[in-house]
């Protein structure tokens, strides 16, 4: 790949797929139905993957003052001369079955390590870990303007709903660099919340905290920036940084208030190398 700079600095939001992420049914379907010097042409176009390897300090558990370090993956496809696709650092794995005109809609996926009572360092219940499964959609109403929004349903662990709703401003100049950042805010049900943030009679006679029991709603607000740069056409960095303020049940939570923190950070940073050409 060669990344060559443009004359003037662009605000887009660019096409950024994941090497899981399969061509919508759409696209498939016309696909199948092209023709044969199309196909040839399709399949002779070159292709570029952009994989991001580094680590990442994000909170131990919801709620928590303490930092965990977790590595930090990215994996982006483009074909021909392409934009790498747009894709906020803190949304969840997905697959776009429906994806044109702006508009894209699938599953998502998403987990949440466990919570233990030595992490918190008193003695409540253990959170087991929690594969999460649900979906997303969302729509770009310019070129530098996209809304998104995700729900999924814990299996196992806290059991609850959790939902994210994100906005975000990106500036970029082709795959030289880019620039994101927007608002966050997330949603809990009430089983979400009693895992992490209620304190039962039973807990509160171990742990010495008094009895709160929290309900859903809003969580958290927050914002996210992210930042890509190249310093070579094969060679780059990717990196981003995250504020959340927990709001309402999450944040009046005696376990919050004694042993976390209302204020969530986190952020990482990886190296990038793009293999292929355009």
């Amino acid at each position: 790949m060669n990344i060559l700079p443009s004359s003037s600095t662009r605000f887009v939001a660019g096409r950024r797929v994941h090497a899981w992420r399969t061509a919508p049914l759409a696209v498939v379907a016309l696909a199948a139905i092209g023709t044969p010097a199309a196909a040839q042409e399709d399949r002779d176009e070159p292709r570029r993957t952009r994989v991001g390897l580094g680590a990442q300090l994000v909170p131990s558990y919801p709620g928590a003052d303490r930092f965990s370090i977790r590595p930090l993956v990215d994996v982006a496809r483009a074909r021909g001369d392409e934009v790498f696709e747009f894709e906020a650092p803190d949304e969840s794995f997905d697959l776009a079955i429906v994806h044109g005109g702006g508009f894209a809609f699938g599953p998502a996926l998403g987990f949440e390590g466990n919570r233990s009572a030595k992490d918190v360092g008193a003695a409540l219940p253990k959170v087991g870990f929690t594969f999460e499964a649900g979906g997303f959609v969302q729509y770009a109403f310019s070129e530098n303007a996209r809304l998104r929004a995700e729900v999924r349903k814990g299996i196992g662990g806290h059991k609850g709903l959790i939902a994210n709703i994100s906005a975000d401003l990106v500036a970029r100049q082709g795959d030289e660099w880019l620039v994101s950042i927007g608002p966050r805010v997330t949603l809990a049900d009430k089983d979400y919340h009693r895992a992490y943030y209620s304190v039962t009679p039973a807990s509160s006679a171990t742990s010495g905290l008094p009895v709160y029991s929290a309900g859903g709603g809003v969580q958290a607000v927050g914002l996210t920036a992210g930042f890509i740069k190249q310093f070579s056409p094969r060679w780059g960095i990717y990196g981003y940084a995250k504020y959340d303020r927990l709001v309402g049940d999450a944040a009046g939570s005696p376990i919050v208030r004694t042993y976390g923190s209302a204020d969530q950070f986190s952020g990482g940073l990886s190296l990038t190398y793009t293999f292929g050409r355009r």
